[in-house]
Formats: structure tokens, C-alpha cells, sequence
């Protein structure tokens, strides 16, 4: 199994952000928490996935926030492992930028989900056999084509 880098980074910085915002902290207020000084510029560019963190300085991060490094790294990998057989995977911001009009039930779905979620949330889905086939149902399309067309709405 290969492991592409910067996908992995992006994902971290991803998670890292998440985590801060659902504290309802800033940058400079975790910044506060933390047990050595970080610039904001390198904490910012370890959310963004553009530098790489060392271990320790994620478990002072995850311990700074009260989150095990395990259930961050675990969060993490699910993400870029895709580790749930049998669920398709898709980013519902991509899902609401560029559906096409036949795709308008998963649109409107996608845009509810992503409503309620709220800025906290996340943006992906992992979707079973039993959603799709009714999401295919709801669009007029043949489970199998709904699948493949959802591939253009993974976060990969």
C-alpha cells in the first residue's frame, strides 16, 4: 500500500482544525493552551497540511485540545485508508458546487446535510449500499451509474 504524503498532511491539518473549531477557539487561543511557543503562521500551515508535524509536537497539540493522538490519527486514517468496505466516500461541498440538474435530489440533499452540519461539521459522507440505492432511486438512475458518478465527488 502506497501512502501519498501530502493527502495525509492535508487530512491532519484538517482534523486539527476541526478539533480547534469544535473547542470555539482561535489560533492564538489554542496558541495559549499549548506548552511551548508555536507561531500562529506554523500553526496555521499545520492546519493547512503545508508543513509536517513532528510527533511530539501533535501530541502536545492533541493533549492541549483534550484528544488522545490515537482518535485524531484514527480520524485520520479512516479518511485516507477508506477503511469502511462498502461505502462510497463523497464530499458534499463537491456535491453542491457541480451537480449536474439529474442530480438534483443528491444536490438538494447534499446542501441539507451540509446545512446542518452547520461550520463545525464536516463536509464528507461515507455512503452504504442501502443509501445509495435509494439515492439512485430518487434520481432516476440505475445504482451502479450513481456509484460511478460519484467517484468525481470524492475528496481524493
Amino acid at each position: 500500500m502506497l501512502i501519498d504524503a501530502e493527502e495525509y498532511q492535508r487530512i491532519l491539518g484538517d482534523e486539527l482544525r476541526k478539533l480547534r473549531r469544535s473547542r470555539g477557539w482561535t489560533r492564538k487561543e489554542l496558541n495559549q493552551h499549548l506548552q511551548s511557543e508555536i507561531s500562529l503562521q506554523t500553526l496555521a500551515t499545520y492546519e493547512l497540511g503545508t508543513r509536517q508535524c513532528s510527533v511530539v509536537r501533535l501530541v502536545e497539540l492533541c493533549v492541549a485540545m483534550d484528544e488522545l493522538p490515537q482518535d485524531l490519527l484514527a480520524k485520520v486514517h479512516r479518511r485516507v485508508f477508506l477503511d469502511e468496505p462498502g461505502r462510497v466516500r463523497v464530499d458534499l461541498r463537491k456535491v453542491v458546487a457541480d451537480a449536474p440538474a439529474d442530480l438534483l435530489p443528491l444536490r438538494r440533499w447534499a446542501e441539507d446535510r451540509l446545512r446542518q452540519a452547520g461550520e463545525q461539521g464536516g463536509g464528507e459522507v461515507a455512503l452504504d449500499l442501502p443509501a445509495l440505492e435509494r439515492m439512485a432511486e430518487l434520481c432516476r438512475l440505475p445504482t451502479v451509474e450513481l456509484i460511478a458518478r460519484l467517484r468525481r465527488y470524492t475528496s481524493r
